[in-house]
């Protein structure tokens, strides 16, 4: 009986001593709590008086609203390179941009090293026809110093009315002084995937920038050629990006398992794996990823996903190294914010962030080194070589040129102009001896 007390007494105290430990532990988050609140309303009390006091003290005369947007523009800029507040101006020209038509000088631009850098030109725009390069630094639009200059503004500096000229000052590797370049304003129609054919068997698949049509018109020139296709290069070079479920639909034609992507942010909510469904793959042939310092954002999912997933050889240069992921919230009809929310992790759990995707194998830009050696003998300077082939031959080419088709084709001198892609057709080439 004495024994029952004690247990009866010793479960008593238990029960005590925790409903006084929930106790505590409860108090102490309500005063935390407490205290974080008092904290933030004793910021949002700083941040009216400020306010309050610029508005009346202010030598020039500048409406609450207009402190408010600029409020709103200094916060966004200094989270970090890519979050910003978009003015009603701002938001119908990002909405523009995805659209895949727009007006000024066809270059894609990011902040590396807190310098306003060139991410890439976009192919056949008048950036990139007077010679504007990836990782170019622009230190001047006109005669406006880009220091201290976002994204955003940068690029509403740069469009403008077709035909109207423009300088930029920009410093490159390798030369001296910086270079001044004259462009001419021109619309910006962007082909975002074309395709040619390689040795009659090698299907060439251009994306340069990930809009809405890419999934769509990757998967056309497939089944066009697929009879035909032993092998793809994919040519993501000087692509600075563009919509994730693009680049996570391209992935999925060529793997039928696993993760693609994942993305992690402050919040749970934020989290979210993308990946790869059988349903989806298109073909099994070898295929060559090219990258260069301007691929970047999705072109650096896509490349590391196919590198992780061991389905691609990835050839050229180390990828820009933008791995973070932003979302548009509006914040009233004609407005919004662009926030990074989380950063993107490859189906190996690596970062792109700053890092960006290192090729298997490195390969600089340039042009094959060619020996002729005109004293050689060939088989067309024999006696009687096989006359009857080489007529075939040269028929067949006269032919395809006859027919148009050669803008459809990349020649052997074309192939020779550009070592990166050489170097992937000789891999694509091998890779295909193995398969049999």
């Amino acid at each position: 009986m004495s024994n029952k007390k004690y247990i009866t007494l010793g479960f008593t105290t238990i029960a005590v001593t925790l409903t006084i430990l929930f106790s505590a532990n409860l108090f102490a988050k309500t005063a935390d709590s407490s205290k974080k609140e008092a904290s933030r309303l004793e910021a949002l009390a700083k941040f009216t008086k400020v306010i309050s006091i610029v508005e009346q003290y202010n030598v020039d005369n500048v409406s609450i609203e207009d402190l408010m947007d600029k409020a709103l523009q200094g916060m966004m800029t200094n989270l970090d390179a890519h979050s910003n507040f978009l003015t009603q101006k701002d938001y119908k020209k990002l909405k523009v941009q995805t659209d895949g038509e727009f007006g000024g000088l066809g270059i894609t631009v990011g902040i590396r090293d807190g310098a306003l850098t060139v991410i890439a030109p976009i192919e056949g725009t008048p950036a990139d026809k007077a010679g504007v390069k990836s990782s170019d630094i622009i230190l001047k639009i006109n005669d406006e110093s880009t220091l201290n200059m976002t994204i955003d503004e940068a690029v509403s500096r740069m469009r403008g009315k077709v035909g109207e000229p423009i300088e930029i000052t920009i410093v490159r590797k390798g030369e001296a002084k910086p270079l001044a370049i004259k462009i001419v304003r021109g619309i910006i129609t962007i082909e975002s995937v074309y395709t040619k054919t390689i040795y009659d068997d090698i299907l060439y698949v251009r994306v340069t920038s990930f809009d809405k049509k890419v999934i769509e018109d990757v998967s056309k020139a497939i089944n066009k050629k697929k009879a035909m296709t032993k092998g793809i290069v994919l040519d993501l070079r000087n692509n600075p990006g563009g919509l994730l479920d693009q680049a996570v639909g391209l992935v999925d034609l060529f793997v039928d398992k696993g993760d693609i992507v994942s993305q992690k942010g402050r919040k749970a909510s934020d989290d979210q794996v993308y990946s790869a469904k059988s349903s989806n793959t298109m073909t099994d042939v070898p295929v060559v990823v090219l990258v260069n310092g301007g691929s970047a954002s999705a072109s650096e999912i896509v490349s590391g996903a196919l590198q992780d997933h061991k389905r691609a050889i990835v050839v050229g240069e180390n990828t820009f190294g933008k791995g973070s992921v932003q979302v548009v919230l509006p914040i009233t009809q004609d407005e919004a914010i662009k926030l990074t929310i989380a950063r993107y992790y490859l189906p190996s759990g690596r970062t792109i962030q700053a890092l960006g995707v290192k090729p298997d194998i490195e390969v600089f830009p340039g042009v094959v080194q060619q020996d002729e050696n005109d004293f050689s003998i060939k088989e067309a300077d024999l006696k009687k070589h096989l006359e009857e082939e080489l007529v075939k031959t040269e028929t067949k080419a006269k032919k395809a040129e006859e027919n148009g088709d050669k803008k459809d084709i990349i020649s052997k001198e074309q192939l020779y102009k550009d070592i990166q892609l050489k170097e992937s057709v000789d891999i694509i080439r091998a890779l295909i001896i193995v398969k049999g």
